[in-house]
């Protein structure tokens, strides 16, 4: 066997712990002569993902849940065995809040495009002329071929300004925290693109390729998955598989390239010695721990924007006008602060007692940072305000959780993709053995995160073999 080798792991998102897991568990399939390390900048590991308990409740203060389709996240956690303990979201009515009314979300619509004309023309999204807009899309011809362009830009030459604001805008903006008109489709929704240009139009693409409805009509099943203790139990299970591997408060200051390997340096004055290293921090914290190599100064463009959730919980007796749903977001145009709310107690039955209700409501606009760093108390009531124009709260909560994530949403603006690949490029000619990974690059959602940390495993194993 050849001499041992060592790699380095810098972030203990789950990106970072997805890497650990999956690197510990070929070394030992194969006997294979590394160590690994990874290195943590807070005093936990798991980022995003948060899970408070109190009094019954189970309060997720980042992501709440995971795509069953997306298969990277189901296979690690039957990997972890902890299967037994996932559960799934309740289904129910959602809403689009538009003109200070909410409307039911069409039926037969993918994010936010009617492939249904009936639910679509009857419902009070958007004025006739909106819809006739809107309509437009099944006759114009495709676009011209392109690198990338915004998803603003493409959607609202496709269907018209109202729909795209008042019903498009919230979905997709709400899943990056971003602005859809500086958005890059390329690195967002390339799937639209690709449909556009082969079928001429977003609507019979969308026709021809989603999965038709089955002809009898089966108890519709929730799409989303997370854990009966909170999705925290994830991170719980890659923790204890991981056990020494993984230091805390270790934050890394900067890293040489050395004849053999990089040496690492701690802000404690450690240095570790590594021949591979995998950094799975955000995009800026990069150009300082590499300050010598001006290519990652890219990255000091890319934007990040901050957000803030709010999970507040009542009695039921609080709640006067109570809605049959599960949640609902905000238009585009509207004066509202919060930009959506989920009704946390139907969503997933398993976080609240009985006789109490949840709610988490959402702040942060691009356009509304500020609305971050207000105090609690401020946010609360902001919260509250916005909430009961379309409900009735007649008491203050039991409790609130205020969830503030600062710089926390990287951006994909225009040209997104090319910008990660060049500096890919220059990481692969001046720096071999170094790979980046994480939410700043191919995907923020968890079932993204994890494939881009087992990507991250086959590029290290093959650098070093």
């Amino acid at each position: 066997m050849s001499k041992q080798k060592r790699i380095l792991i810098v972030g203990g998102g789950i990106t970072g712990l997805t890497a650990a897991f999956y690197l510990q568990k070929e070394i030992q399939a194969s006997q294979l002569p590394y160590e690994v390390k990874l290195v943590e900048a807070s005093h936990r590991v798991g980022g995003k993902v948060k899970t408070y308990k109190r009094d019954g409740f189970v309060i997720e203060q980042g992501p709440d849940s995971f795509l069953e389709r997306k298969k990277p996240a189901v296979k690690l956690v039957e990997n972890l065995g902890i299967q037994d303990q996932l559960v799934r979201n309740g289904t129910g009515q959602s809403y689009i809040l538009v003109d200070h009314k909410l409307h039911k979300m069409p039926k037969g619509s993918f994010m936010g495009i009617p492939m249904q004309k009936r639910p679509f023309l009857f419902s009070g999204i958007a004025s006739w002329k909106g819809k006739a807009r809107a309509g437009l899309d099944l006759a114009l011809p495709k676009g011209k071929v392109q690198h990338d362009q915004s998803l603003g830009r493409f959607l609202r030459h496709r269907f018209g300004d109202e729909l795209v604001e008042n019903l498009m805008e919230p979905l997709l903006s709400g899943i990056y925290a971003g602005d859809i008109d500086d958005m890059s489709l390329m690195a967002t929704f390339p799937n639209f693109y690709q449909l556009e240009q082969e079928y001429g139009s977003l609507i019979k693409g969308l026709q021809e390729t989603r999965p038709k409805p089955a002809k009898k009509k089966k108890p519709k099943k929730g799409m989303f998955l997370s854990f009966s203790g909170g999705l925290e139990t994830l991170i719980d299970a890659l923790r204890e598989q991981l056990g020494d591997m993984i230091q805390l408060n270790a934050t890394v200051d900067h890293i040489e390239k050395k004849d053999h390997g990089y040496h690492v340096l701690l802000d404690n004055g450690d240095v570790y010695k590594a021949d591979a290293v995998i950094m799975a921090t955000p995009h800026y914290s990069v150009p300082k721990i590499f300050s010598q190599y001006d290519f990652f100064k890219t990255f000091n463009e890319i934007p990040a924007t901050s957000v803030a959730n709010v999970a507040m919980a009542f009695d039921q007796s609080a709640i006067k006008k109570d809605i049959d749903g599960t949640g609902f977001v905000v238009s585009r145009n509207s004066d509202f602060r919060i930009t959506a709310c989920t009704w946390t107690h139907k969503k997933w039955p398993t976080t609240t007692p009985d006789g109490k209700v949840l709610l988490r409501c959402y702040v942060g606009r691009p356009n509304d940072q500020s609305v971050v760093d207000v105090s609690d108390d401020e946010m609360v009531d902001i919260v509250l305000h916005d909430l009961n124009q379309t409900m009735n709260i007649t008491q203050q909560p039991i409790f609130s959780v205020i969830s503030r994530w600062k710089n926390a949403m990287p951006q994909y603006t225009v040209g997104h993709k090319e910008r990660i690949a060049q500096v890919r490029q220059e990481v692969a000619n001046q720096l071999p053995g170094v790979f980046l990974t994480g939410s700043s690059y191919e995907g923020i959602g968890l079932p993204d995160c994890i494939e881009q940390g087992e990507k991250a495993v086959s590029e290290v194993l093959s650098f070093l073999q």
